[in-house]
């Protein structure tokens, strides 16, 4: 099997695609025809339990998890020692928290207060 490497720059691959028939196409008729592909379907939006059985996270939503409780970007991330600029970025989307940073969000989720508790005392 040959492979091919495509470096910026370089001149496009040649393929056999109508790329005008491409680009005249309507977001419907995309959408139908990537729900006929049985390799192209969406991901089902279920309970957390239904996510994880398909190896799926769902992450929190960081802005409403904090507004539940009340709490500004700044006392939310001091209460939870999580850096101002690092929560700003969850928030608005410029960055997704890694898995260790989606754990301790879903912790902070069930039970804020015993979180907030413990990282006191032990400050």
């Amino acid at each position: 099997m040959v492979s091919v490497v495509h470096n910026p720059g370089d001149p496009p691959i040649e393929t056999n695609t109508d790329w005008a028939a491409v680009d005249a196409l309507t977001d419907e008729q995309i959408h139908a025809a990537a729900l006929s592909d049985p390799d192209a379907q969406p991901l089902p939006v279920g309970t957390d339990e239904e996510m994880a059985k398909l190896g799926l996270i769902r992450i929190p939503n960081i802005k409403r998890l904090r507004e539940s409780l009340g709490m500004t970007q700044e006392s939310f991330a001091a209460t939870y020692r999580i850096p101002v600029g690092t929560l700003r970025d969850w928030e608005q989307g410029r960055k997704r928290p890694d898995a260790p940073a989606r754990a301790y969000l879903m912790i902070i989720a069930r039970n804020p207060k015993v979180v907030a508790d413990l990282l006191g005392e032990a400050a």
